[in-house]
């Protein structure tokens, strides 16, 4: 009954706030601090916890996309070559064979192939970034549904299907609504991606972590793990409610392994990296205060943004201690599996 109760009473304030949810949504992925391509030196007496200057990435062997200006960029070694052009880009995610990447391209989902050629639209607009499912046969994403906030679709990737609900299971059957025009920008950094609607899928294929869910009737903010098989759901970071202080989770990311998450934590004036461990609950901070949209490319090896002379950098995070390497201006990154 309490439930039920709650769940109308705050059915309204969802509603409300779904058309400043959507303003801003887009805008998290795209409306990021302006950087330039140049790569400057590092400023004496800057550095972070144990920030490394640039490197040439070569040597280790990383190849990873990112956005910079709106566009698409993959770095391999120490080559950057730009895929996308025009800018609204944001989002890039790889498939699991690495072959294609998913990214957003002004709320809708797009897909080509590595070297950016082959580019797709699925014909699915959505409101954060898209996740491939572990066979790379679906994408999962979010967009407004019949709840208010966000409902989690799936498109198969091959372009063939019309997007089907995932969660919440209220919403099954539900048609993907009619997309609308895109809204204006605004707001700062930490609203835009207060009401990031980027979703991860699990490498099990039996989760995806995203923001809202049911927890929504009782909380004003909360980050859920839901469960594909039965669209069971269980909130893992709650905000706004039963005595929770306000703030949001959001951006999640699944570790390679399925062991661990991340999500983009805003409590505060400053932006954290948290990570939990969904056997046993317990939540940690990775990097330092500012740092956001952490992607794994082993369990001990991560890249993430953070600040960099007030501009978005991608760091390199050793998550078994403290250590950042500064990579590149850019953000979002998302390394190749």
């Amino acid at each position: 009954m309490r439930r039920t109760i709650s769940r109308c009473r705050h059915a309204a304030r969802r509603a409300g706030r779904a058309g400043f949810t959507a303003a801003l949504s887009i805008a998290a992925l795209t409306a990021l601090p302006a950087v330039a391509h140049a790569q400057p030196a590092p400023a004496a007496g800057k550095a972070a916890v144990n920030v490394k200057a640039a490197v040439n990435v070569k040597a280790a062997g990383h190849e990873l996309v990112f956005v910079r200006d709106g566009n698409v960029m993959l770095l391999r070694g120490a080559v950057e070559k730009r895929l996308t052009t025009g800018g609204g880009a944001a989002r890039p995610r790889w498939s699991p064979d690495g072959k294609r990447i998913a990214y957003l391209l002004k709320n809708r989902i797009w897909v080509m192939n590595a070297d950016g050629s082959g580019r797709r639209d699925l014909g699915a607009h959505a409101s954060g970034g898209a996740d491939w499912s572990p066979d790379g046969k679906w994408l999962a994403f979010a967009a407004p549904g019949c709840t208010g906030g966000p409902v989690v679709y799936r498109v198969a990737t091959s372009g063939k299907t019309t997007p089907e609900v995932l969660f919440p299971a209220e919403c099954k059957g539900q048609p993907l609504p009619a997309e609308k025009p895109e809204p204006a920008r605004g707001g700062t950094l930490s609203e835009r991606i207060a009401v990031d609607d980027t979703v991860s899928w699990a490498p099990d294929g039996k989760r995806i972590a995203f923001r809202g869910g049911m927890c929504e009737s009782i909380y004003d903010a909360c980050l859920t793990i839901g469960t594909v098989a039965d669209a069971g759901e269980r909130a893992v970071a709650t905000f706004g409610g039963g005595g929770q202080k306000s703030g949001s989770a959001t951006v999640p990311s699944w570790r390679p392994d399925g062991a661990r998450l991340t999500w983009t934590a805003s409590t505060s004036a400053k932006l954290t990296v948290i990570e939990y461990d969904p056997a046993t609950g317990a939540k940690r901070t990775l990097g330092v205060p500012g740092d956001r949209e952490l992607s794994y490319r082993t369990a001990r090896t991560a890249y993430l943004t953070g600040e960099r002379d007030g501009r978005s950098w991608i760091f390199q995070l050793d998550t078994s201690g403290s250590t950042r390497t500064a990579l590149r201006q850019g953000s979002q990154p998302e390394p190749r599996p």
